[in-house]
Parts: structure tokens; C-alpha cells; sequence
């Protein structure tokens, strides 16, 4: 049985909620990455911000990256996966949510790492991906 740890892209990184939209857009460019789990004041999982939340929720409303906290652009209740958990919860989970990336948590709520469709593309069947892009794009 596969898992969320198996599929998973291991070593992403925090950004504190109350870290700058710009040092966030800069992680992103240095780990060349679209987005970044957002975390609070306990290392627990807040939000997710990328790169379109940035261009869309900062730069186009003309905010100032430099003074505004990531916090303000995360929105809703993010969404995560166990390591431990199945593929199948994977892709369930991203399905039922429309979502593109999913955090994936140890034991002890600590991120361990990003499931994204790439890492999905890499490890899932044809059919299944396409099947999985279906539900996620679909209107």
C-alpha cells in the first residue's frame, strides 16, 4: 500500500503567518516551489499561500509585499494529509477540495512535506491522473 510519505516531495518549509509577502515570494524563488504552507506563532498549520494568492491578493490590489504579512492573504481552513495515510485518502482529499497541493503532517503535526500534481504525475497510473485532473479541474 502507498502512502501520503511515499508520494510525498519531502523538506518543505514553513513560512510564518506574520512573515512578509516578499520574503515568502523569495522562499518560493530560492526552493523553486508555488507555494508554501503558512504557519502559526506553534509551527501548526494556518493557511497556504502561492504564488497567485501573492499576485492576485498583494500585487494587484497594490499592497506593499514588503509590509504585508502572509496571514492576510491565507483564507478558509487548509487542508493536510497524515504521512501514514493512503493514496487513495490523497487523492480524495485533493479531489473533494479541488486543491492542487496538500501538505502531508507527521504524527506529531509537524510538516513533513507537499504532495503537488508533479509528484502525482510521477507516481500514479495514467488513468488515475487523468481521472484525478478530471474531478480537480473540472467546473
Amino acid at each position: 500500500m502507498t502512502k501520503a510519505a511515499d508520494i510525498m516531495h519531502p523538506g518543505a518549509q514553513w513560512v510564518s503567518e506574520h512573515e512578509t509577502v516578499l520574503r515568502a515570494s523569495q522562499l518560493m524563488r530560492d526552493l523553486g516551489v508555488g507555494a508554501l504552507p503558512v504557519s502559526d506563532a506553534n509551527e501548526r498549520l494556518c493557511g497556504i499561500v502561492t504564488d497567485r494568492d501573492i499576485v492576485v491578493g498583494c500585487i494587484a490590489e497594490s499592497a506593499d509585499p514588503s509590509g504585508t504579512p502572509v496571514g492576510a492573504l491565507t483564507k478558509g481552513t487548509p487542508r493536510w494529509i497524515p504521512a501514514e495515510a493512503d493514496v487513495s485518502d490523497v487523492l480524495r482529499e485533493m479531489e473533494e477540495h479541488k486543491i492542487r497541493r496538500l501538505p502531508v503532517i507527521d504524527q506529531n503535526k509537524r510538516l513533513v512535506g507537499m504532495i503537488s500534481e508533479a509528484d502525482l504525475a510521477h507516481h500514479l497510473s495514467d488513468d488515475l491522473l487523468g481521472e484525478f485532473l478530471e474531478k480537480v479541474y473540472a467546473q
